[in-house]
């Protein structure tokens, strides 16, 4: 199901960047947010069979949006940064790029966070 949710949020975050125009960090803040609406219902059904509670499971999750989305797109943006002196790439890669390298950092802090922090009441059968 996490595929799922990944591929929303890059389909959007690409089509805000290349197509619409707007700003890294816009199209990146969006995609994420579309994808994280996806990845709530989702991961709490049917990844994680979780049957915790949206009033105590909801906050959770977005606070481990927020830190995997800053510290992923943030260590991106600078990886890439710290790359430009060995290839003759435009901006416009590079923020692909970013967006790219951010969304493989995303998705694995995400995981681990929702797998450990936010779903991690199980439904026992």
């Amino acid at each position: 199901m996490g595929i799922v949710n990944t591929f929303i949020g890059l389909f959007f975050m690409f089509f805000f960047l290349n197509v619409v125009g707007v700003s890294f960090w816009v199209s990146t803040f969006t995609g994420n947010t579309i994808g994280a609406c996806v990845s709530f219902l989702l991961n709490r059904s049917f990844t994680f069979n979780s049957n915790i509670s949206f009033h105590k499971g909801l906050p959770r999750f977005i606070a481990i949006i927020f830190i995997s989305y800053f510290s992923a797109y943030s260590c991106s943006e600078k990886l890439v940064e710290l790359t430009r002196p060995f290839h003759p790439l435009s901006t416009s890669i590079e923020e692909n790029a970013s967006v790219l390298l951010g969304s493989t950092f995303y998705t694995i802090a995400n995981y681990l966070g929702q797998k450990y922090f936010v779903f991690k009441n199980i439904k026992t059968a």
